[in-house]
């Protein structure tokens, strides 16, 4: 009697905590679902008024077309059972409930649905106030259905099919997987798609403010929180050791973007003579994607070494970027996700715990981080390239001059997102 009682207790108990790892993981992931309003603020203050209008809808499509195309196609190709091309990427059939999901476990769709939305809307702040809306949705479209999920199946399914995974690679919530494939995207499409006209005049590079650094602070703040949920989150489960674990995530992803803030304010006082709004906003979320692969691999310490490299990266990132390579990037989207992305990722090899170089690891992992990210950047960059080669023969991938100096609010929507007696670009 006892034996059976006590099985049941276990049953119970087992069930309970299945419960709570579910509930968690649907709160984690209404939290990134606000990171895209955090993702529109930043790029609509980093920016002039007279594209709001086109930032939202860009914004605002990632996630609607994301939430469909993934539904219907990309969580099959990332977490199907069979392997495409020597697992290259994945597929199931429908009777398996993953194209045109219909499985049981919805929250886990919900959770990665989410994640998926971010890798995309990465790219629209590096090529924004420039860019076709029409090539901008096929893009994104591309992004969500296929070159995301395809590489996201190299690591998340967490088995051996994963080649990726069985390497012995570390990203815990997706400095690569995500933030470095949306960099790589971002990386190609600001190449491609060309600068503002006005920004590099006679070989110097001209500033172009953003009309409303009120909206891009709020937009950190908002992607700082939601990050709880995106790292957070990805412990997938709670109760017990989940729940000690999952909290120490949470500090380091804190800790990590405080430090990288902290990093880019002393570095623009001492570079500039005044400390930099922008460039310490970006610090805060230079930390944050730096900390994503190692904030469950890592101690406190690990984690504020890992933010201090990324807030100091960024910033030297951006300048060579605009400065030397002039590559127009209007919020540091590329510098934030793609050149943090992939230290954070390769930061794991030093610090992690288990197998990082500074406790006893040797270099193994260190260069499983480096080749696993850079592949992650490359896959994105090259699939970003043959989609933007198409519609760069095709619709073309930029609008008019006269249109880029009107704005894209009204030549794209036929709207204004401000009354003009309070634009500033009029």
């Amino acid at each position: 009697m006892n034996e059976v009682t006590q099985e049941s207790m276990d049953k119970a108990l087992e069930a309970i905590n299945a419960d709570m790892g579910a509930l968690w993981i649907v709160l984690a992931g209404i939290l990134v679902f606000f990171m895209q309003a955090g993702f529109t603020l930043v790029e609509v203050g980093f920016t002039r008024s007279k594209n709001t209008g086109n930032i939202i809808m860009k914004n605002l499509m990632d996630l609607a077309i994301g939430s469909l195309l993934f539904w219907a196609v990309g969580y099959g190709i990332m977490y199907g059972s069979d392997l495409v091309l020597g697992g290259l990427f994945r597929s199931s059939p429908t009777d398996q409930g993953y194209f045109f999901f219909s499985a049981t476990d919805w929250y886990n769709l919900f959770f990665q649905t989410v994640f998926c939305a971010t890798a995309a809307t990465i790219v629209s702040g590096a090529v924004a106030e420039r860019t076709k809306f029409s090539t901008y949705l096929i893009l994104s479209a591309v992004l969500t259905t296929l070159i995301y999920p395809i590489s996201g199946s190299w690591y998340w399914p967490f088995d051996d099919d994963a080649w990726l995974n069985a390497a012995g690679f570390i990203d815990f919530a997706g400095s690569s997987v995500v933030h470095a494939v949306g960099g790589g995207a971002a990386l190609v499409a600001a190449i491609m798609v060309g600068p503002r006209i006005g920004k590099y005049v006679d070989g110097e590079v001209k500033a172009i403010p953003g009309h409303n650094m009120l909206l891009g602070s709020l937009g950190v703040f908002i992607l700082w929180l939601g990050w709880f949920g995106f790292n957070g989150g990805s412990q997938l489960a709670w109760g017990g050791d989940d729940t000690i674990a999952a909290g120490s995530v949470i500090i380091n992803t804190n800790l990590s973007a405080a430090i990288g803030a902290i990093a880019a304010l002393f570095l623009t006082w001492l570079r500039y003579g005044k400390p930099d709004l922008s460039m310490t906003l970006n610090g805060a979320l230079a930390g944050l994607v730096g900390i994503t692969a190692g904030c469950g691999a890592v101690n406190a310490y690990g984690a504020i070494a890992i933010g201090l490299v990324c807030g100091l990266a960024v910033v030297l990132s951006i300048e060579l970027l605009d400065k030397k390579l002039k590559i127009d990037d209007p919020v540091g989207a590329i510098s934030v996700h793609g050149t943090c992305g992939f230290l954070g990722t390769v930061l794991v090899g030093v610090f992690a715990l288990d197998g990082g170089l500074l406790y006893g690891g040797g270099a193994s992992l260190l260069w499983v981080q480096t080749y696993g990210s850079l592949a992650y950047i490359l896959w994105a960059a090259f699939g970003t390239f043959v989609v933007l080669f198409i519609l760069k023969k095709t619709i073309g991938l930029r609008v008019s001059k006269q249109d880029e100096i009107e704005g894209l609010d009204l030549t794209e929507h036929g709207l204004e997102a401000y009354p003009e007696h309070i634009s500033s670009d009029k």
